[in-house]
């Protein structure tokens, strides 16, 4: 591919140090273009480069990464995102967080590939980049201010600017902190809103106009493909008909049903109040309207309301955390909790997980005077409590790892590599348990969800309690989730589109044919550095396991009544396929195929 005339790429990145003040422009060779393509990808290859995975995550040398995607603002579907990359301080793992809203395409238009920061601010500030350059401006009038007031500052004092900012968590050092931009959108878990605060910066806002854009190498061909691509999107009942009309919340019933909804920390796996929680509860008593990301035409997001608030969601994710995860059936305490968490910039998911391991502490007597499941008003007060990092609330601002080791029982915390697990019980959908179990950043349900195989028969039913045979189909998952979030682009695109859509738009924009097979070997790439980055951080096949309970404790009732996880066989699937050795480590020939071989061996990871 010649990237020389190619205008997804503008070659070129912004490197600050924000304790020297010092900025470079540094290139983007086409090489490392073509090989990982931006966003997650670029961030990936740049954290490993640079041995990110020997610094530590809260320390000034730990950079944030911002990147937009080779489709950010082009018009393409759903494609007005960009992705945030650094070492997590929740989990230690190489991370990033992928995010709607209008930064992304903020910084494609001012020309460059990545934003890249580094150091510590001598006093809170905030980074103001434009189309003359950057500078770092005083922030304390806006330290301790909640995010809503933040973006709603800056955009008095920079009209029309699209800023990220972090709330009261970033920068009290909440370790599952976000970072949020405008519109609501955030780039939610792993705690990426820590480093910003560490780093003693309020916010990244972009101001003014680079002056670029979008110009496809082949107009005609990439206006004919959005067509398609937006029409199959709009066709497709998913797309077109259930997210818009119910959201992401949809999936309560459905999981419930499924036997699959975590219920009680992981305690049991139907929820008996889940109907008084559902989507279509959320939409009689609390919607108000629907909301999208830039550019997208899905519209899953929602605004809501109670007696005395409003704001963004809850999404599906939030509902499960904050409500059947503690055991708690009452919506509009979920609800107003959802926009506590908001306020504040914290990630919903540990949030409510880490409460919910604090409820069963106390069930079980290892925490005096903690809070009970099913207490809605003591889940709503350390909301507060973690944000502030105020009693019982710092504590928990730790995460349930820590937290439940401090307490004598790591294993009540539900997490993969210190992430806690989301809204789906592998014992209900056994492919979801080594999805888990191998993701790069630890217990997540974005690196590759079968909920679609297992429970929506997207793009086929396969058997959810199964053991064998699903490693290739994960696999394809996960690589085509590096590609989305590389080029970026919303995962729920996939749910209408396959790859050789993904293809055909990157090829009619650069002007060069890509294969999907192609594209799928990219993200291979992505994974496998993702993958050596771990490796050289310390991690082994022994972190790519479930919490005890999933393993040895067998579903009470309901439809996955009697079932676990049964990992081992799974897993050595698993390496199979990737063509790794039994200990989790690629082998030679598979990283000289994927041409990271350099790179592992320069990274310390010895390749046999």
């Amino acid at each position: 591919m010649n990237l020389a005339s190619a205008s997804p790429w503008h070659g070129k990145g912004l490197r600050i140090d924000v304790t020297t003040g010092v900025t470079t422009v540094a290139a983007v060779p086409p090489d490392v273009s073509r090989a990982y393509l931006g966003g997650r990808g670029l961030g990936a290859y740049m954290l490993l480069a640079e041995r990110v995975f020997e610094i530590e995550p809260l320390a000034p040398q730990n950079p944030l990464i911002f990147a937009p995607g080779p489709l950010t603002g082009t018009g393409a579907p759903a494609a007005g995102r960009y992705s945030v990359s650094a070492r997590s301080p929740l989990t230690g793992t190489i991370f990033d967080g992928n995010s709607g809203g209008g930064w992304g395409n903020a910084l494609k238009h001012l020309g460059y590939d990545y934003l890249h920061v580094t150091g510590r601010c001598a006093t809170p500030s905030y980074l103001l980049i434009g189309g003359g350059g950057s500078e770092l401006r005083p922030a304390a009038a806006l330290w301790g201010l909640d995010v809503p007031d933040t973006l709603a500052r800056l955009r008095e004092l920079h009209p029309k600017c699209e800023a990220a900012v972090i709330g009261p968590a970033g920068e009290r050092g909440v370790l599952f902190a976000s970072i949020v931009n405008n519109r609501g959108r955030s780039v939610g878990r792993g705690g990426l809103g820590a480093v910003m605060g560490a780093k003693n910066i309020k916010a990244i806002v972009l101001a003014g106009d680079g002056g670029w854009r979008p110009h496809p190498a082949d107009k005609e061909r990439f206006d004919f493909v959005v067509y398609e691509a937006t029409k199959m999107l709009k066709s497709n009942p998913i797309t077109s008909q259930g997210l818009p009309e119910f959201g992401t919340a949809v999936l309560v019933n459905v999981l419930n049903q499924a036997g699959a909804l975590p219920t009680r920390n992981f305690r049991e796996s139907v929820f008996e109040l889940a109907e008084q929680i559902s989507g279509e509860t959320l939409r009689r008593d609390h919607t108000t309207k629907r909301a999208a990301c830039r550019g997208c035409s899905i519209g899953c997001a929602r605004r809501t309301a109670t007696a005395g608030e409003s704001g963004d969601g809850p999404e599906y994710e939030t509902i499960w955390a904050l409500g059947a995860s503690c055991g708690i059936g009452d919506l509009t305490a979920i609800v107003e909790a959802n926009y506590a968490c908001n306020r504040a910039g914290m990630d919903t998911i540990t949030t409510g997980a880490t409460i919910a391991c604090a409820m069963e502490l106390t069930e079980i007597g290892a925490l005096k005077g903690g809070p009970r499941f099913g207490d809605a008003s003591a889940m709503r007060e350390l909301v507060d409590a973690v944000a502030s990092r105020d009693g019982f609330g710092d504590e928990l601002a730790q995460g349930s790892l820590r937290f439940a080791a401090a307490h004598g029982h790591p294993e009540l915390a539900m997490q993969v590599k210190g992430l806690e697990l989301p809204a789906y019980d592998p014992r209900g959908m056994k492919g979801q348990g080594l999805a888990y179990a191998t993701s790069n950043r630890g217990g997540c349900h974005l690196r590759a969800n079968m909920l679609y195989p297992e429970i929506l028969g997207i793009p086929k039913m396969i058997d959810r309690f199964a053991t064998l045979g699903k490693a290739g189909l994960l696999i394809n998952m996960q690589n085509l989730a590096c590609v989305l979030d590389s080029l970026s682009l919303c995962k729920f695109t996939a749910l209408a589109m396959k790859e050789d859509y993904y293809a055909r738009l990157l090829s009619a924009v650069s002007g060069e044919t890509v294969e999907p097979q192609e594209l799928l070997r990219i993200g291979e790439r992505i994974w496998t550095v993702e993958r050596l980055f771990n490796l050289a951080a310390g991690f082994s096949a022994v972190d790519d396991t479930l919490p005890p309970r999933l393993l040895n404790e067998p579903v009470a009732a309901g439809p996955a009544k009697g079932h676990v996880v049964d990992l081992a066989p799974m897993l050595a699937e698993y390496y199979i396929c990737r063509g790794w050795n039994a200990a989790g480590v690629p082998s030679r020939p598979k990283l000289e195929a994927l041409g990271v071989a350099g790179l592992a061996e320069a990274a310390g990871v010895e390749a046999q």
